[in-house]
């Protein structure tokens, strides 16, 4: 047992010092992680995704969290029997609706995720784009009543709270030029707030493991050439086009890397940063 416990601690010890130029690399960086409803989990993974988040503060990161919630939104409606429709995977989002959301988002998800991060030790504070007016939104599409397209985005408020060392947690609501509330898509909001920071990276936390080309495998690195080209031939589809597309806007907009990461994999931030290995596939321009 003694020896047991030993090995452990070597290969503990050996994996903080392997780690230690990705944490030079990384000191001071931005790194912007869409951290999607599906991945919220139970109370044990959204403690680990936390703890994550605070570990990033602890050495030098400044990570910004920005959530989704589709899953709590479709409870809420199912609750007060309102129906929910969608076109091309997006929620049409009546005046009732838009209501809803930002119940959902700005209160039940994001307060637990910044609860949980304070829980391990972090400081984070909870907003959404709406606040200082930091996203501003024109429609998506009229037949989607109020979803929103990033039009704008000022991140000072962010900057702010990197200063004295917090964790902003971001929810996907923005400002209609009326002043009134838009839903944005979290990947969309995601990559948005990351172009307007220039980060570092763009992490999109999704439940899949990556890129996959056509034999199955997952491509660890791509350009966007080649995201471009595999979804003219197919192989990139459904769900995975999104998210690919948003990875493509950002890093054109100066995001220096998007990687779309398993995040079913414990500790999946992580490894993305902190390992070789990686946790699913980066794109770069």
């Amino acid at each position: 047992m003694k020896k047991q416990m030993t090995r452990d601690y070597i290969a503990t010890a050996r994996t903080l010092s392997e780690a230690l130029p990705y944490l030079q690399r990384f000191n001071n960086a931005i790194i912007v992680v869409k951290f999607g409803g599906n991945a919220m989990g139970d109370d044990a993974e959204m403690a680990s995704f936390a703890r994550d988040m605070v570990l990033l503060r602890q050495v030098g990161v400044n990570p910004v969290v920005v959530h989704g919630g589709g899953p709590m939104i479709n409870q809420m409606l199912a609750k007060l029997d309102i129906d929910s429709a969608f076109k091309n995977g997006k929620r049409v989002t009546d005046a009732a609706t838009v209501e809803v959301v930002e119940m959902v988002l700005s209160g039940r998800v994001n307060k637990r995720i910044v609860q949980a991060i304070n829980a391990e030790g972090g400081r984070a504070v909870g907003l959404s784009g709406k606040d200082a007016n930091m996203i501003v939104c024109d429609p998506a599409d009229p037949d989607l009543g109020f979803v929103g397209e990033p039009k704008s985005v000022d991140p000072a408020v962010l900057h702010n709270l990197f200063q004295h060392d917090m964790i902003p947690v971001v929810a996907p609501l923005g400002l209609g030029k009326d002043g009134e509330t838009f839903n944005i898509n979290g990947d969309t909001a995601a990559g948005a707030i990351a172009a307007a920071l220039q980060a570092d990276r763009l992490l999109l936390l999704t439940d899949v493991a990556g890129v996959k080309n056509a034999d199955g495998d997952v491509v660890t690195e791509l350009t966007t050439a080649e995201i471009e080209a595999m979804t003219a031939d197919g192989t990139i589809a459904g769900g995975m086009i999104p998210k690919t597309e948003t990875a493509m806007t950002a890093v054109r907009a100066g995001v220096r890397a998007c990687t779309i990461v398993d995040g079913r994999v414990p500790n999946a931030v992580l490894l993305e940063l902190f390992t070789e290995h990686g946790a699913g596939s980066m794109i770069r321009t």
